[in-house]
């Protein structure tokens, strides 16, 4: 196993990075090192700063993942908990108290006919090494159904180190959520009480910094209430209520240390802010704490740990001492994104991961007093930050004039004319590409082709006129503006018009064979990975879940039209080789759609493949799958759009 430590020739590599020109002539990496999972992920610190967690990949005889825990002041390590990745997926860490590590993990799970997700939290004692499930079986034994989502810890109760809230649902006969106080450690271990039982709707509970359950979520089909439960008062009030993709949503992020203050996120000038507002008025004024003019404002709220003031959103800050610590990280490590992943308790030590987009991010554990800030972990040890590329900003307009902003990959030391071109748009629809490091399209440039990824409308990031132009509209100008995007490549001379592929996962899968159905005379393939090939399908798909009446709204209600905007009707259109991978497993978009559509086009005699990935999820969580969703990837455009790359033996 890679030692998540030993690193510190890396750390030159970074430090040396800008000031080395890449004069060497581009170098294939093998397809293992894009492929791979993240040597490391996940890291978080222990209250105290004395561990720093973190899920670990492992090879070797045995391959899969595995919890790491660093005693910073002995400098020794400890492994727990391993899996192969296949039985279950370890997702999340975070630390109840300075000997419990609450570790969250991910399990295939049927419903009847419906396959699902389940999740489930293990305590790990880093004194002991031993391990359990926190949800104890005398509490299982009284809920009338388990639940998909286990892990919803609500409050650490660092007053009461070895406790918890966690919310779940089962008490009921639907899906509501009873909040439950447990025992982590010492005796009476496991013992429980519920300290918020389930309402009618509500879904989501938050607390304030006195650790009373205050906030409650709840949704009606599509609409949104925002309630208060004061611990002085009888009954929920409504603060706030709303339709879903509207323009008047609040959302609850959190409480500062004054149990009345709580922070939202809500339009400003179209663009999402942070706001606080004070409960006690009556009017409920929304005073604007941050914003940006460009973009809407993402994140979770930062608190200085042992007071809980909010300090900051996301990666900014606007309390003095963070912001200065933060600046001071940005001038050490120029030309980086750097992001605090974790501050301990007295924000003593921390935790910050460097990247930019040629390096795909290194770890490093600071400490305020010491001074000092030492390398501690990459997170992709194959990828030498000498062979990757810079991923350029760039604009066009689309037809009707709309601008749409995205990224363009060039493979190293080309002059960016004539080339292969990979057309890449992501999927969501309502996510965004963001600058930095991107694995995919890393992998892409590296094989000799230019990548566009593109924010399209009805991306989000860009307010709420941009995102709403994509309501129910898919197939349609959504569409348009990824044609566009390879249009403009064209037009700049950046891509050879005959040889240009499009590929996309998720909605992007979708949009890749709308693409060569709407635009046959422009591609020369596609690929689709986890790809929706029947909208209908996915939608009625979404009656098992609560989010249906959302669906109905974001991707639209007329059963008709949804199939009318579906590749799978069109197989009979699509004249270009196309390569379908999908997951056995996979509960956003079942394997169904592209088995169907391999079907129709194998009957209509099109020149299809499918991949089929067992066990495999959405989100390549298997790094075998992963290894062989890229091979495939990599023979398939090799083959059909001849990159200058698989001639310099890419693959081989």
């Amino acid at each position: 196993m890679i030692s998540m430590y030993k690193v510190a020739q890396r750390a030159l590599i970074v430090l040396s990075l800008f000031i080395t020109s890449l004069t060497s002539h581009a170098t294939v990496l093998p397809v293992e090192a894009f492929a791979s999972k993240p040597d490391v992920s996940s890291v978080d610190l222990s209250p105290s700063g004395k561990y720093v967690a973190s899920i670990v990949k492992v090879e070797g005889k045995y391959t899969g993942s595995i919890v790491n825990v660093f005693n910073v002041d002995t400098g020794e390590e400890s492994h727990h908990l391993f899996t192969d990745n296949s039985k279950f997926v370890l997702i999340d860490l975070n630390w109840a108290n300075d000997e419990t590590l609450l570790v969250s993990a991910k399990f295939p799970k049927r419903y009847g006919t419906v396959q699902a997700t389940e999740t489930r939290l293990l305590q790990l004692n880093v004194v002991t090494g031993k391990s359990n499930n926190v949800i104890p079986r005398a509490l299982y034994e009284k809920l009338r159904y388990i639940p998909q989502l286990q892990s919803q810890v609500i409050d650490y109760l660092p007053d009461e180190k070895d406790y918890i809230l966690l919310q779940l649902a089962g008490m009921r006969a639907s899906a509501e959520p009873s909040v439950y106080r447990i025992k982590l450690r010492g005796r009476g271990v496991g013992k429980f009480k519920v300290a918020q039982g389930a309402k009618e709707g509500v879904y989501q509970w938050l607390t304030d910094q006195q650790h009373n359950i205050r906030i409650a979520i709840r949704q009606d089909g599509s609409n949104y209430e925002i309630l208060e439960q004061h611990p002085n008062r009888d009954g929920l009030r409504v603060l706030w209520s709303y339709q879903a993709l509207s323009a008047n949503s609040v959302w609850p992020l959190g409480f500062d240390e004054d149990s009345n203050v709580l922070y939202v996120r809500a339009y400003h000038e179209d663009k999402k802010a942070i706001f606080k507002v004070d409960l006690n008025d009556p009017l409920l004024k929304k005073e604007l704490v941050f914003s940006n003019p460009d973009q809407d404002v993402g994140g979770q709220l930062r608190r200085d740990l042992e007071s809980g003031r909010v300090v900051g959103i996301g990666n900014i800050y606007w309390d003095q001492s963070f912001a200065t610590l933060k600046q001071s990280l940005d001038n050490a490590l120029p030309s980086f994104r750097n992001y605090i992943i974790d501050f301990n308790s007295g924000a003593s030590r921390y935790v910050v991961l460097s990247s930019s987009d040629v390096e795909p991010g290194v770890y490093y554990l600071g400490d305020r007093k010491a001074k000092t800030m030492e390398v501690i972990a990459a997170r992709y040890n194959q990828l030498d930050p000498m062979v990757l590329v810079k991923r350029e900003k760039i604009s066009y307009q689309a037809r009707d004039g709309l601008t749409i902003v995205g990224y363009l990959t060039l493979p190293q030391g080309s002059k960016g004319e004539n080339l292969p071109t990979i057309i890449f748009p992501h999927g969501g629809p309502i996510s965004r590409e963001t600058a930095g490091f991107d694995y995919w399209s890393q992998f892409l440039a590296n094989r000799g082709y230019a990548v566009l990824q593109m924010d399209f409308r009805g991306s989000s990031g860009y307010g709420f006129d941009f995102m709403s132009k994509g309501i129910a509209g898919w197939g349609q100008a959504m569409q348009d503006d990824v044609e566009d995007g390879a249009l403009w490549l064209i037009e700049q001379g950046v891509t050879d018009p005959k040889r240009i592929c499009i590929l996309g996962a998720s909605y992007g899968g979708y949009a890749s064979l709308m693409g060569t159905i709407k635009s046959p005379e422009l591609y020369q393939c596609a690929v689709s990975f986890a790809g929706v090939m029947d909208v209908k399908a996915l939608v009625q798909h979404r009656q098992h879940f609560t989010n249906y009446e959302v669906a109905l709204k974001q991707i639209g209600n007329d059963f008709e039209q949804l199939w009318d905007i579906s590749p799978l009707k069109y197989a009979s259109a699509i004249d270009v080789p196309v390569l379908l991978i999908h997951g056995k497993r996979d509960v956003s978009v079942p394997y169904q759609h592209s088995a169907d559509m391999f079907n129709e086009l194998e009957d209509e005699g099109k020149s299809v493949e499918l991949i089929t990935l067992d066990g495999g999820d959405h989100y390549l969580s298997n790094a075998e799958n992963r290894l062989k969703a890229f091979t495939a990837i990599e023979r398939f455009l090799a083959s059909h759009l001849s990159a200058s790359a698989s001639e310099q033996g890419a693959g081989k």
